[in-house]
């Protein structure tokens, strides 16, 4: 009982009471798609205005009012995602090994550093150890 009156509290097809085109979880139509699911299919939006939302209640994340929302856009309307060139790709291949790089012990850690230690973890463990040592002389 409670999912029907929830759905039909969001079905909002022209836009009058929201703003937006608006439906229930997995009702919305066919060719409108949220992000993700353009993503999946090899397409972005393009610039193109978001064309209506899905909404839901939700008690995740603590969600303003217990509702969550995904915009969808046209598919129809969509573009190809754009492929990287081959200078971009090496640039970010770069930029990501610089995340791994502990900037104490200078090897790459094998995952992304945390930003709030600042370097590997092994680095952090051995400054709180010595930190420990001063404390307790």
């Amino acid at each position: 009982m409670t999912r029907r009156r929830s759905s039909a509290r969001f079905f909002d097809p022209t836009g009058a009471r929201y703003g937006i085109p608006t439906w229930p979880w997995r009702m919305a139509p066919g060719h409108l798609r949220t992000r993700r699911q353009l993503a999946a299919e090899g397409l972005r939006p393009g610039g193109q205005e978001i064309a209506g939302q899905v909404l839901w209640n939700s008690r995740r994340y603590n969600a303003p009012g217990g509702v969550r929302a995904a915009y969808l856009y046209d598919v129809r309307f969509a573009l190809p995602k754009r492929v990287p060139s081959e200078r971009q790709r090496i640039a970010l291949g770069k930029a990501l090994a610089a995340r791994r790089h502990c900037p104490e012990c200078g090897r790459d850690a094998g995952y992304v550093l945390p930003r709030h230690l600042g370097t590997c973890l092994e680095c952090a463990e051995g400054a709180d150890l010595a930190g420990a040592e001063v404390t307790a002389a």
